[in-house]
């Protein structure tokens, strides 16, 4: 099934102060279905509030277009004044891929954000980051040098023309920044002393912008021009001070990582932590503040299991709590999971997936006709994966086996991906049958309405056919993982690897089936003929793929 699309959006407005500013801004994000506000931070000092909100692409750009609405009626920047640097009521609104989406996907959502933010607004609008519009845009601080009290004269030159909107002056506005960046992680490090020095000293030693060049003397070295010489740190992406925690009794290294997917998390904890042996302290732990996506915590799970000489095909519960237990995430406060990684803030419900394995058959077996067939499919499918990815970690380790470990992790790992797609799928086709009873129950009293009930039921079952026909292609690519598991795992779980078979070859028929049932409904020939063939070709390549399995299964057990 396809990974849910998710974007993060930070909107950072000028009223920091003013309560009622303040939540009626929170009201304009949480009012848009779909969408999940994580975090309202406001700053007195600052007079500005940071909102976190998450959701699918639409939704959230319609959420920060409601946002900015509000602003436009309640925020005057002629009265504004504050610590933060800032040019506008809005003042900036970074769109953030986190999963699903990608950097160029957030990049056409700030354009269009912006072009309607100009459009309905009368607001100057300007990109920065990977939507700027020219090189000389891409920073932040560039936009807003001067901040609001020059951007009356930085309007009236042709190079600062903004990318949406007019060059007049708002004067209750200002301007707006919109644009795309990576998912900034907020990362401190504990280390085992109170001195703020040391921990800045680690700091300066692996935060990409480094320190000043010294020379024998200790005096600042300066190049031709007067400028200072800088040794590079060690992390690319990577921003790091010293400091000192009175609640926490300890200094920590304060860390910006403004790009995970380049420098990852781990990797983070890993440098800091040598450095720090090089001056004789420790590290005692490490805290996220405010959310991360949930990869950079799976990518470190496999890191460390790695260490360990484990296989990293362990599920996704299991690599997240490595991750924590780890890198001692939850050493100066618990770590809640399912408020601390975005994915888990905001995903959908899984009633049928959250239930006890009895109550599911209970379920299964009453008069509801739905979870029916569809959802047993996925399920017999996901054990099947598991069965694959069970096979890959019983091998990993094993006396014997060494040329295969690193095969088998993989398969143990991409097992688990198939696993965790067809579980979303006992939920996704539940959801479809009840969309498409929803469509039935649409009113019929005219011929619009006639119509328009018409299509609905059509685009139901044409849905109600789509998602049966995604679980017999995964539970295809299930028999064949038991098949290199059973090629080159571990001989004592040879059966395993054939049951897995066998569930996710009844997976492919029972949801081939459910493909069929739901043909015979639509009226697009077309579309029936093409999903009725895929049906039959998956089915008949499952039935051969399990043949194969249990001819390896068979040979191995010695039967």
């Amino acid at each position: 099934m396809p990974e849910r699309k998710i974007v993060e959006c930070v909107p950072n407005f000028s009223e920091g102060r003013d309560r009622s500013v303040i939540d009626a801004i929170s009201r304009a994000i949480s009012g848009v279905a779909g969408v999940a506000l994580l975090d309202v931070d406001p700053g007195a000092d600052t007079n500005r509030t940071v909102y976190t909100f998450v959701g699918e692409p639409e939704p959230v750009v319609e959420a920060a277009l409601r946002a900015a609405r509000v602003a436009h009626e309640l925020i005057d920047m002629q009265k504004h004044s504050g610590a933060h640097p800032r040019m506008g009521a809005l003042d900036v609104c970074p769109f953030v891929p986190v999963s699903g989406v990608t950097m160029e996907d957030c990049v056409a959502l700030s354009k269009r954000f912006g072009e309607r933010l100009a459009r309905e607004l009368g607001v100057p609008v300007y990109l920065y980051e990977n939507a700027a519009s020219r090189p000389e845009r891409r920073s932040l601080a560039d936009i807003r040098s001067g901040e609001y009290e020059a951007l009356e004269a930085k309007l009236a030159k042709p190079e600062w023309k903004p990318d949406f909107g007019p060059s007049q002056f708002v004067a209750r506005w200002g301007a707006t920044v919109t644009g795309a960046r990576e998912f900034l992680i907020a990362y401190n490090i504990n280390l085992n002393t109170r001195d703020k020095k040391l921990a800045n000293e680690v700091a300066l030693t692996i935060r990409e912008g480094g320190r000043a060049a010294k020379d024998a003397q200790g005096n600042t070295i300066k190049d031709a021009q007067g400028n200072t010489v800088k040794v590079p740190g060690l992390l690319k992406d990577v921003r790091a001070i010293g400091w000192y925690i009175e609640a926490y009794r300890c200094a920590q290294i304060s860390v910006n990582l403004v790009n995970y997917k380049t420098t990852p998390l781990h990797i983070v904890f890993e440098t800091a932590k040598a450095e720090a042996e090089k001056l004789g302290l420790l590290v005692t732990g490490s805290e996220v503040v405010g959310l991360l996506p949930l990869e950079p915590l799976l990518e470190a799970g496999r890191y460390f299991l790695r260490k360990m000489g484990k296989s990293e095909g362990v599920g996704e519960r299991e690599l997240v709590d490595t991750a924590v237990r780890s890198m001692g995430l939850d050493s100066v406060a618990p770590f809640d999971a399912e408020k601390k990684i975005v994915e888990y803030a905001c995903r959908a419900p899984a009633p049928l997936v959250a239930m006890k394995v009895a109550d599911f058959v209970d379920e299964v077996a009453s008069e509801s006709p739905a979870p029916g067939g569809g959802s047993v499919a996925a399920l017999a499918g996901a054990l099947g994966a598991a069965l694959a990815a069970m096979v890959g970690n019983l091998t990993v380790g094993k006396k014997g086996y060494e040329a295969a470990w690193a095969e088998m992790s993989a398969l143990a790992v991409e097992s688990q991906r198939v696993k965790d797609a067809l579980v979303r799928a006992i939920d996704e086709d539940t959801a479809a049958f009840n969309d498409l009873m929803e469509a039935m129950k649409l009113p019929k009293s005219t011929e619009e309405q006639k119509a328009a009930r018409e299509a609905a039921i059509q685009a139901g079952y044409k849905k109600a056919a789509q998602v049966p026909l995604e679980t017999a292609r995964i539970c295809l690519e299930a028999i064949r993982l038991c098949e290199r598991a059973a090629a080159k795992g571990n001989r004592n779980s040879a059966s395993d690897a054939g049951v897995g078979a066998l569930m996710a070859r009844a997976g492919v028929e029972g949801a081939a089936l459910n493909v069929r049932i739901n043909l015979g409904a639509i009226t697009d020939a077309a579309f029936v003929a093409d999903l009725a063939a895929k049906a039959a070709a998956l089915v008949a390549d499952a039935e051969a793929a399990k043949d194969r399995v249990l001819t390896l299964v068979n040979a191995s057990i010695g039967a």
